[in-house]
């Protein structure tokens, strides 16, 4: 699906050094701050704008504004060899005195700038010191014939350490003057309806802003490059998704109904209408010759567990295999007990595979028997971690492959693991709730389900946020719970990114907790302990041997203790919505009442603030991932970068999602009944110059 590049296009995708002013050193500069072609430097939008209109009087300057003036230089005032003095120029006009300042200043530079006697242009901050106006280091230096060449509104860019404004807008001008006429493939009606400029005209715009309105997402001009961006994305997608299923047919897994009825009759509780909604949606799926990818997406305790467990059934029903793939053994195993509870009375059992010598806990030989069932078809579930997709594990008729928080793999990973057989279907689960926008253009290629109903009889939890100074009521308040019966985490802060550091934190809060409870059994849990013993401290948790589980992050996900009705997060305003709110899922899982207390230390910035306040108002793990999309931006939203989070440039998904469904709609137009592109050079344009995933193009060559 690689889009052929148009000639037209070339000069765009040249390298950086065909630009005034950029050799390779500057190249090289602007390949790890803006990309390696014209066309990134296009794409590097300015961020502010400097108003050099103000022309006062030097009498009756503002200290600390920006100003120009038109000075006639008097002299120049050199500063000895080997002092650290500035260079000192004294200029002048009609009303009053300038002095010009240029710190470790080339001779030859001063002097040819501001030669004595000759009047010039200069823009900058000027300041006034010891009674004095002065401008240390103008950022505009220019003769009165050229004023013209002085931007009186100046747009101003990120930069990074080696790349100068001056020399950024020069490369800028020069790619500017690159941008052919290209022939338009946004429909008439749309650039009529939003009064959008043509591609040339709304490069040029978004780089020449007259206003701070100009700047916003809005405006006509980035809001046209935008939508060109969200539509390149939804056109790839649609692409891939008709190559993925070209290059891999389906099959259909149409089972007798006998092991999920059983199931069903089984269950002491009654399924929730999302439930059965996302279970019909994937049965379809089943049946039918075309191969699944779906996202099964819903919030903590929400029950996706059970509906992976039903599409399973449904594949061993039509006499394939099914595996569940975890990020981390605690959950694999977690999932084995669960899914066996479910399987016990059905006369089934799932195998579980880990690491070397860790299958099931019984060593290398259990690991070994576990390969061989898989591959002799006698083992129909299995349920395990990579080493689900290690090259010596292979199967007898895999024909389902659910991937458990999908955020934590590749899109790599799960290709590899739907690779494991003939047409296997995909379910990617995750239990970190996706806004729409962000699952619309991250995981476009996957239909999706959502589960967004609790199960009958689960209460909100009340989450409460107090300051770390209160720490002594916390504890003596805690020590009253966990008298009561009741069972709690505390979750330990995130230490400067850094595992080890964690680690640290964790270790001190146990010890200091452990002393302050000395009646109170605390256990301690880590990603840095071995397995294990962290699977021994959990399992302490859940039999109610130990009261309190301190722990960090390595509880975000998965882990199910229903008794548990406390949970305390140190340094709350250090983490992101989207983890508080996994963090808080670890309670609540039950009918009992349950609270959640946020602690921090003051003083809150305003996104702390913020994230604090949406975790006070909601237990919707929906709303609070729309509300941490505006607040992180698609990059951060789950907490890391993600292989499969396209990384948009000139779209922001907060701002632009009103123009993301009619993307969508456009890129279907764009294609024939087969997904094929209605007209190719069009299409062509406009992948190359906006489509630049990564998960995308390895999607797309297979």
């Amino acid at each position: 699906m690689h889009p052929k590049r148009p000639p037209q296009l070339f000069a765009l995708f040249a390298g950086t050094t065909v630009l005034p002013g950029v050799g390779a050193k500057l190249a090289a500069i602007l390949e790890k701050r803006v990309g390696a072609h014209v066309i990134d430097v296009l794409r590097h939008l300015p961020v502010g704008l400097i108003d050099r209109r103000a022309r006062p009087d030097l009498n009756n300057i503002v200290d600390g504004s920006i100003a120009t003036f038109e000075i006639l230089v008097v002299k120049h005032d050199k500063p000895p060899h080997g002092t650290r003095r500035p260079w000192r120029v004294l200029t002048e006009n009609e009303s009053g005195r300038l002095d010009i300042l240029f710190f470790h200043a080339r001779d030859d530079y001063v002097a040819r700038m501001l030669p004595a006697g000759e009047r010039r242009i200069v823009s900058g901050r000027v300041e006034i010191r010891q009674g004095r106006a002065q401008m240390a280091h103008p950022d505009h230096i220019v003769r009165p014939d050229d004023r013209a060449s002085m931007p009186e509104m100046e747009p101003t860019y990120p930069l990074t350490a080696g790349l100068t404004p001056k020399a950024l807008r020069r490369a800028i001008e020069g790619a500017l003057d690159r941008v052919p006429d290209l022939t338009e493939w946004i429909p008439d009606e749309i650039m009529t309806r939003f009064d959008w400029p043509d591609f040339a005209t709304a490069m040029r715009r978004v780089h020449s802003p007259e206003t701070a309105d100009d700047l916003l997402p809005t405006a006509a001009a980035r809001a046209r490059l935008a939508f060109d961006e969200l539509l390149a994305n939804q056109l790839a997608l649609s692409l891939v998704r008709h190559a993925a299923a070209d290059s891999t047919p389906g099959r259909s897994f149409a089972g007798d109904g006998s092991l999920t009825t059983a199931l069903s009759s089984e269950l002491p509780f009654s399924l929730t209408g999302a439930q059965r909604r996302a279970i019909d949606d994937i049965r379809n799926n089943q049946i039918s010759e075309r191969r699944m990818l779906r996202m099964l997406q819903g919030d903590v305790g929400s029950g996706k567990t059970l509906v992976a467990l039903f599409a399973m059934l449904q594949v061993v029903e039509a006499g394939a295999q099914a595996a569940l793939l975890a990020p981390t053994e605690v959950l694999a195993r977690q999932h084995h007990k669960t899914i066996n509870g479910f399987l016990a009375p059905l006369g089934l059992e799932a195998r579980l595979l880990l690491g070397q010598g860790r299958a099931g806990g019984t060593g290398n030989a259990g690991r070994r028997q576990v390969i061989e069932e898989l591959a002799n078809g006698s083992a129909q579930i299995v349920i395990g971690t990579h080493a689900l997709i290690s090259e010596n594990v292979t199967y007898h008729n895999l024909g389902l492959a659910v991937v458990d928080e999908q955020h934590r793999f590749g899109v790599r990973q799960r290709i590899m693991l739907g690779q494991k057989g003939q047409g296997v279907d995909v379910i990617v689960m995750t239990a970190t709730p996706i806004p729409r926008s962000l699952a619309m253009t991250a995981y476009g290629d996957l239909d999706h389900s959502r589960l967004d109903e609790k199960p009958a009889g689960r209460l909100p939890i009340d989450t409460r946020a107090l300051p770390l100074d209160r720490l002594a009521d916390v504890v003596a308040r805690l020590h009253s719970a966990l008298a009561d019966g009741k069972r709690a985490y505390w979750i330990c802060p995130l230490v400067e990114e850094s595992e080890k550091l964690d680690v640290a934190a964790a270790e001190e809060r146990h010890a200091a907790l452990s002393k302050a409870l000395p009646d109170l059994t605390v256990a301690l849990a880590h990603g840095k302990m071995k397995a294990a013993e962290r699977d021994s401290a959990m399992q302490a948790f859940r039999d109610g041997d130990a009261q309190l589980l301190v722990a960090t992050t390595v509880v975000e996900v998965g882990v199910d203790v229903p008794d548990a009705s406390v949970i305390i997060i140190e340094h709350a305003e250090r983490f992101g919505l989207a983890q508080l709110h996994q963090l808080r899922g670890r309670v609540g899982r039950s009918d009992t009442a349950s609270s959640c207390l946020l602690l921090y230390q003051g003083p809150l910035s305003e996104t702390a603030n913020a994230r604090l306040g949406v975790m006070r108002e909601t237990n919707d793990g929906f709303e609070i991932a729309e509300r941490d999309l505006e607040l992180r931006g698609p990059g951060e939203f789950l907490g890391q970068r993600q292989s499969g989070l396209p990384e948009f440039v000139l779209a922001d998904l907060a701002a632009h999602r009103d123009l993301l469904g009619l993307a969508r709609d456009v890129a279907s137009n764009m294609l024939d009944d087969q997904d094929r592109p209605i007209d190719p050079g069009k299409t062509d344009m406009l992948l190359s110059l906006f489509e630049r995933d990564s998960a995308v193009r390895f999607l797309a060559s297979g």
